[in-house]
């Protein structure tokens, strides 16, 4: 359950994206000049290397309070490499590496793809999210970590379902500014940026909720606001329910994570939460486009700002199918007479 901290640094996340990233202002603006003012003020408060120590350059904070931030972060679509530079940080800690100033990313973010590391150069190719936007990248190949200038690497164009900039990397030998090993398995990596989507995911579905609320009671139809009818009562309800387990099983991953819980506990948790994140998004996504009708597919309402994303959030460290499958193989595993246990111990 989150404590006190956690809120206290939720609630300075929260601040700092009302003041300056509120989507509805970025939606109409002409070009990105908003991002610099909001990436000084997360970086000013410690909140983009809140998970690395302070002996490395971060801001020390606990596990908690970065799924804190995460989910303050996905609760106003934030299209800024706020999560991949704390996971970057996160990373490079584990290998004993200082986190330089600026935005980073990550490498691998999508499953089967992987990066070789020889000497100090590195070989392969990746997707890695907002590349083009971040001065450095953290890249696990495995059992070592590898900080890499971003401009030492070939940056390809592609974007995610939100149109945000996530292409494909090639490491043409790229020349590693640091390289230090680390105890963490490519699982554990996987595992920790599942439940970073998860949380995203589950943060971005509160606002939507709230959305949908708010335009059914305001919206009229036939002399009547729509929600009054008995068929959007329903969605909406649906739309509820599917928040709630979303952020419950986000949650619970995320305190699995800070509490150091056993691997089996922390696999069980976050398989859970990428799958039931991933296919709430789905869901949520359509019934809140039904809710708000033909405005909500449109450029200039900020509804697409959610669902876009947390659509795109489904396909990184794995989607809803290869971990259901990974979950299942792993109970099959244990045997039938440990399936009721292993679920009632959580």
């Amino acid at each position: 359950m989150a404590g006190d901290s956690d809120h206290i640094v939720a609630d300075t996340a929260a601040r700092i994206f009302a003041d300056l990233a509120d989507p509805q202002t970025i939606n109409r603006a002409n070009d990105s000049g908003w991002k610099a003012p909001l990436w000084r003020a997360l970086e000013e408060a410690g909140l983009t290397l809140a998970w690395v120590p302070e002996d490395l350059g971060g801001s020390g904070a606990s596990l908690g309070e970065g799924f804190a931030i995460i989910g303050a972060a996905g609760r106003y679509a934030v299209s800024v490499p706020l999560a991949e530079t704390m996971l970057a940080g996160w990373l490079l800690a584990r290998a004993g590496i200082s986190s330089p100033a600026g935005a980073m990313s990550i490498a691998p973010a999508r499953l089967h793809e992987r990066i070789r590391i020889e000497g100090s150069r590195l070989r392969g190719q990746a997707v890695v999210p907002f590349a083009p936007e971040t001065q450095h990248i953290a890249v696990l190949a495995d059992t070592q970590v590898a900080l890499v200038a971003t401009k030492s690497c070939r940056v390809g164009k592609g974007r995610n379902l939100a149109g945000e900039s996530a292409p494909v990397v090639d490491f043409p030998e790229a020349e590693a500014l640091q390289v230090g090993a680390i105890s963490i398995s490519p699982e554990q990596f996987l595992l920790m940026g599942a439940a970073v989507r998860a949380m995203q995911t589950a943060g971005a579905l509160q606002t939507i909720l709230s959305m949908s609320v708010a335009y059914a009671n305001e919206r009229i139809a036939f002399e009547r606001k729509i929600g009054k009818f008995q068929a959007v009562q329903q969605n909406l309800a649906r739309l509820a329910g599917e928040a709630a387990a979303a952020l419950a099983a986000a949650g619970s991953a995320a305190d699995a994570l800070a509490a150091h819980a056993s691997n089996e506990a922390i696999f069980l948790e976050v398989a859970s939460a990428k799958i039931r994140c991933a296919e709430a998004a789905a869901e949520a996504s359509a019934i809140a486009h039904q809710v708000f009708g033909a405005i909500g597919f449109t450029q200039e309402h900020i509804l697409h700002r959610f669902t876009l994303r947390m659509l795109g959030w489904r396909d990184d460290f794995g989607n809803e199918s290869w971990w259901a499958a990974e979950l299942g193989h792993r109970v099959a595993r244990r045997g039938a007479d440990e399936f009721w246990p292993l679920v009632a111990s959580r």
